[in-house]
């Protein structure tokens, strides 16, 4: 599915990269050549996920590219991406054992989902201060360093909610909005240093997230889905890896939905 050498030589790090999309992603990086930081909140997920991204690349990788994709020195992390002092030493953590970056995605994010008449403040402050300064944190730290990269790339996750709104969500849809204008302003700020950023924006994918949904409610999902379904994790990662790779290098401020069609 994934080109073995196609990032090779590359290092990215994916945050919350311990499930979902984000160990999707940070699995397709890995397949594809990169050596990639795994980070997320929980330490032993990140190391679980690290570890099986290896397996999976002994197992699929051809022979004369099992180098490219597994022993390069994957890591894992613990982070809390809202925290900027604590996201900017992981971030020199990362550069002290990598020496450098190549391939930023922000992909850590959380929901805590209610109308706004009942929603706390609390609710509103965490959703925001893990998917937007969390994105905001390590773009931050690690600009400089994808700025000495023949080809950075910064690749935000927001969501189809960020684009249309969603009732019950003004937290997280007012968070992957300003995904989408920190990420236009950063295209902007970084492109004479050929650092490209794009946004890639899911629609309903299969994921943890999703599952706690009750049966109704994904059916009522689906039926507004021209497609007919969810889409699943890989389906993300793999544009995530064009994203990465030499092929999107006239590609920036972009917002590029995976939606099935329901955003149209």
């Amino acid at each position: 599915m994934y080109k073995a050498n196609l990032l090779e030589g590359k290092v990215a790090v994916v945050t919350g990269a311990a499930r979902g999309i984000g160990r999707d992603i940070a699995f397709a990086l890995a397949l594809s050549g990169a050596n990639v930081a795994f980070v997320d909140v929980n330490e032993n997920a990140a190391i679980r996920a690290m570890e099986e991204a290896k397996e999976d690349a002994k197992e699929e990788a051809k022979e004369d590219a099992k180098d490219n994709a597994t022993n390069k020195g994957h890591s894992a992390y613990a982070c809390d991406v809202s925290d900027f002092t604590q996201t900017k030493a992981i971030c020199d953590e990362i550069i002290s054992y990598f020496g450098k970056v190549d391939i930023l995605v922000n992909n850590a994010g959380i929901t805590k989902d209610g109308l706004l008449l009942s929603m706390k403040e609390e609710d509103f402050d965490q959703v925001m201060d893990v998917n937007l300064k969390g994105t905001f944190n390590f773009t931050k730290h690690l600009s400089r360093y994808l700025m000495k990269s023949s080809s950075g790339r910064i690749i935000n996750i927001s969501s189809v909610v960020g684009v249309a709104g969603n009732a019950g969500q003004a937290n997280y849809s007012a968070s992957k909005a300003g995904v989408i204008g920190f990420t236009k302003t950063i295209a902007r700020e970084l492109a004479s240093r050929k650092v490209t950023c794009n946004v890639i924006a899911p629609g309903f994918i299969a994921t943890d997230m999703t599952e706690v949904l009750s049966d109704a409610v994904k059916e009522k999902v689906v039926k507004s889905i021209p497609l007919g379904r969810m889409g699943e994790p890989s389906e993300i990662a793999s544009l995530a890896v064009f994203l990465a790779s030499e092929a999107a290098a006239y590609i920036t401020g972009e917002v590029i939905k995976v939606d099935g069609g329901m955003c149209i």
